[in-house]
């Protein structure tokens, strides 16, 4: 049985795909999942123009961005799709809201990065950073707790831990690293920002989660707590 959502903890139905839309509810879970993946790039896009570091998984997006010329937002979406490959090996299931975040947040991103022109000066690098967390974390909690599906990287992590028997943040770690490593080494933007972003987006998350997770209409499905540190992208 599913446990009352508090103030620290939410709770997500273990559902899969098909039951995810057939949980009820639909008319605001899939705006919910929009406007949280859609604020998600909103928030990566201060995170690039305030030029003081990006998470891991944005470092891999500039590396590769330097890499292959396109825009930022196309990188991400190629990743995402690259990544869902991979859920494959490990048999994991996409929802709704796994598509949807392999394209709303590059499109987003893409359409944020021409509205804000890069930070000139120090004041306005801080505010947009800082303000890119606050955001960042109510748009994951908006998103996760839509319940729609995961992020196609928070699915790769839950289908490596599943399938090899590791804990959830030894793999979060183990990829997280990998791609922090490989996107700064292909010119990824490093800085105090990746330092602020791993230490705060969890605790945000967990902050906005619980005011945010729609209840779910059938009261039997198996329930298990959201780890307040898994990235929402």
């Amino acid at each position: 049985m599913a446990r009352r959502t508090s103030s620290s903890t939410a709770v997500l139905a273990d559902l899969g795909p098909l039951a995810q839309l057939r949980a009820g509810r639909l008319w605001r879970r899939v705006p919910q999942l929009l406007v949280g993946l859609w604020l998600y790039g909103f928030a990566m896009a201060m995170f690039i123009r305030s030029g003081l570091g990006l998470d891991p998984w944005d470092v891999f997006h500039a590396g590769l961005q330097h890499l292959l010329g396109w825009s930022f937002g196309t990188v991400v979406i190629a990743v995402g799709f690259a990544v869902l490959l991979l859920w494959i090996p490990v048999r994991q299931w996409p929802g709704v809201g796994t598509i949807a975040n392999a394209v709303v947040i590059g499109i987003a991103t893409d359409a944020t990065l021409a509205l804000i022109p890069p930070a000139h000066d120090a004041v306005t690098a801080w505010f947009l950073l800082l303000a890119g967390l606050v955001v960042n974390g109510l748009a994951g909690g908006l998103y996760i707790g839509s319940q729609l599906g995961p992020g196609p990287r928070d699915g790769l992590m839950t289908g490596l831990a599943r399938r090899t028997g590791w804990s959830l943040r030894l793999v979060r770690t183990g990829l997280e690293l990998s791609v922090l490593a490989i996107g700064w080494v292909l010119g990824g933007t490093v800085g105090v920002g990746t330092v602020l972003y791993a230490l705060a987006i969890g605790p945000l998350v967990q902050f906005f989660l619980p005011l945010v997770a729609v209840r779910l209409a059938p009261p039997r499905e198996v329930a298990s707590p959201l780890d307040p540190v898994a990235e929402p992208c």
